[in-house]
């Protein structure tokens, strides 16, 4: 791994831990001021998902994803509750956060506050050709999450070593990552309409942290198929080792459509691109798509300033606020078996991190 002189983003190294609750207590207690700075300034948290969440209407859907999650995945549970012992964070708080998708929903909320859910609006442009085989994705959020992430380099009891961008009190990772069998991922959330959403059922937090174990593509479409989720999730899966990619966009009722990448580059926003679910009209995803199809992507270069486009003052696809921000962008080449992240427009080329992967 090679590491620019001068970041903000900190990263933090652990393992081998002998359990999940360990990794939790560590990066817990490592990041204990970033999480609760982030729970401070979060306005959807202090708006609408802690007072929901401490009022009686609550209580059957927290049952039911606490019961659901900690019985399917336990490790991951026990990490949730080492990350609220680590940061001296209650519990309560940091559940809601990682299950903020599965629980928005639900919330009584103001028409003021509609368009503030919009927290993690991402854009990707993958290709796979005789020339090149990239991904390239940004990595959008709502502004409380502006300084409240880090990256996490873990490695498990069992030999598997993981790097993921984390949010700050979330698992890892609801953004990206890649481990040490050569297969990387990112993400990209949809907006199924709420008749679609299915209460109760499996947070994406947790299937995205078991992606981040799986040791083939194969492997990775498993653990997607298998979770009886909440919500739908449009995952990019990047296997290095056989010069792959998928895009895989999922919903409740175990819903999935799979589609391989090829010489044709592929433009992913936030909407649902191949399979068949009624969804939330998105005018900044549909401007960001639109935006793509006219830039030209016959180089990784090309690729990279697409994401750092800022042409349209609305809906730029690399976005500055006031609400929605681009954390940061990650470059993943298969074939140099990289990924680099920059914290500035992509298309300046100021790179933070770059690491080998595999």
């Amino acid at each position: 791994m090679e590491e620019a002189a001068a970041n903000k983003l900190r990263m933090y190294e652990i393992g081998p831990c002998e359990d999940s609750y360990q990794i939790g207590v560590s990066i817990g207690n490592h990041f204990s001021d970033l999480i609760k700075s982030r729970l401070i300034t979060d306005t959807i948290f202090n708006s609408q998902l802690l007072p929901f969440a401490q009022s009686p209407q609550s209580q059957s859907l927290l049952q039911s994803l606490t019961n659901n999650n900690s019985t399917n995945f336990p490790n991951y549970w026990n990490e949730l509750k080492g990350l609220a012992h680590g940061s001296g964070v209650p519990f309560l708080h940091i559940m809601i956060l990682n299950f903020r998708k599965e629980i928005l929903p639900f919330v009584p909320k103001p028409k003021s506050f509609e368009d503030e859910e919009l927290m993690d609006d991402c854009s990707d442009v993958l290709v796979v050709s005789d020339a090149m085989a990239v991904a390239v994705h940004n990595e959008d959020a709502n502004v409380a999450l502006v300084a409240h992430t880090y990256l996490i380099k873990a490695t498990l009891s069992n030999g598997l070593c993981y790097t993921a961008y984390t949010y700050a009190g979330e698992l890892p990772s609801c953004a990206f990552g890649f481990n040490n069998h050569g297969l990387a991922f990112t993400l990209n959330s949809v907006p199924p309409v709420e008749s679609e959403i299915v209460a109760g059922g499996i947070g994406r937090n947790f299937v995205s942290r078991d992606l981040l174990e799986a040791t083939s593509l194969e492997d990775a479409l498993t653990r997607i198929r298998s979770s009886l989720v909440s919500v739908g999730h449009s995952y990019n899966l990047i296997d290095v080792n056989s010069r792959k990619i998928l895009n895989v966009e999922t919903a409740s009722c175990q819903r999935i459509s799979v589609h391989e990448i090829g010489s044709n580059p592929f433009f992913h926003a936030n909407m649902y691109l191949h399979l068949a679910v009624d969804q939330v009209h998105d005018q900044n995803s549909i401007s960001r798509q639109h935006r793509a199809a006219l830039l030209p992507k016959e180089s990784k270069q090309d690729l990279i300033s697409l994401l750092g486009d800022t042409d349209d003052s609305e809906y730029p696809i690399f976005m500055k606020g006031p609400t929605l921000y681009t954390l940061c962008t990650a470059v993943i080449d298969l074939d140099k078996r990289t990924l680099a992240i920059t914290e500035a427009n992509p298309k300046k080329g100021e790179l933070s991190y770059v690491f080998a992967m595999g």
